[in-house]
């Protein structure tokens, strides 16, 4: 099946976000964007080719989709996909399969992921409110990519981990 254009996913496809721990710059983004190409293309689940998407964007955020109304990604061609990242990690000088990162734009309207505890310490000394623009990198479906994956981290379980003001 053909790799689309992200906006032509169903809201009920399947995504995966992966979150750089460090910026992408204009050098390693293209480098990433056809590693990620040239898996997606022969991506299959139980020999059947998957209609996926991909975006990137804010020099962190990876988000693949699949169509899963013809055929949906099985627990092996997702471990492909992640191999596939874990491989170009170096190459990019940033991880994208770590997780426990939270994700946030600065007024500056840059894009910063830092640890939890780093996270709770910047609340308290309210770096960040709860109208500092956070993503939420637990989304599972383009619906809640679309509208939910940026928004007030008041809204966010971002809040959950610290009082913010």
């Amino acid at each position: 099946m053909p790799l689309i254009e992200f906006d032509r996913l169903p809201d009920d496809a399947r995504i995966w976000v992966f979150a750089a721990d460090a910026p992408v710059d204009d050098v390693d983004a293209p480098r990433l964007l056809k590693a990620v190409d040239s898996f997606l293309r022969t991506w299959k689940a139980h020999g059947e080719p998957l209609t996926c998407a991909r975006e990137f964007r804010d020099e962190h955020f990876l988000v693949i989709g699949v169509d899963q109304s013809t055929a949906g990604a099985s627990g092996c061609s997702i471990d492909g996909l992640f191999r596939v990242l874990k491989g170009i990690e170096e190459g990019i000088g940033a991880s994208l399969v770590d997780g426990g990162r939270v994700y946030f734009r600065d007024v500056a309207g840059l894009v910063h992921g830092v640890p939890r505890p780093d996270w709770i310490l910047l609340a308290k000394q309210g770096e960040v409110r709860t109208t500092t623009p956070a993503f939420d990198t637990t989304i599972t479906t383009a619906a809640e990519y679309r509208t939910r994956f940026e928004g007030p981290a008041g809204d966010r379980w971002h809040a959950k981990l610290a009082p913010l003001s």
